[in-house]
């Protein structure tokens, strides 16, 4: 996971190389639906301080390569035990959370 300031002074995690937001975005999708093959990004937003993460935007692919909104049962995660958190919204729906591979996903900026 790649960790560095960005031009603001905050600190970013994962973040997208020049151009990571020109594809189409086709749709939305909810996490649990059958099409979703893959969560291919979760940006998260906090302040330092904060308990919590907020849920800025979460994109996805479909099994057809689409690109989509996904709409997750959270608008925001503890920044203790996130992981933890998102498993037990993910046990919740029934969702393998590791599988769409949410936790190689996750961006912060704090």
């Amino acid at each position: 996971m790649l960790n560095n300031k960005n031009t603001y002074g905050c600190n970013e995690t994962n973040p997208l190389p020049a151009g990571g937001h020109d594809e189409t975005i086709v749709g939305h999708c909810h996490w649990d639906c059958p099409s979703l093959a893959r969560i291919e990004r979760l940006r998260l937003l906090s302040d330092p301080g904060y308990p919590a993460w907020d849920v800025s935007y979460c994109y996805g692919r479909t099994h057809r390569g689409d690109k989509v909104i996904v709409i997750l049962p959270f608008s925001e995660l503890p920044k203790r035990n996130m992981r933890g958190a998102i498993v037990a919204h993910a046990r919740k729906a029934g969702v393998y959370a590791k599988r769409l591979g949410i936790f190689e996903a996750i961006s912060t900026l704090c």
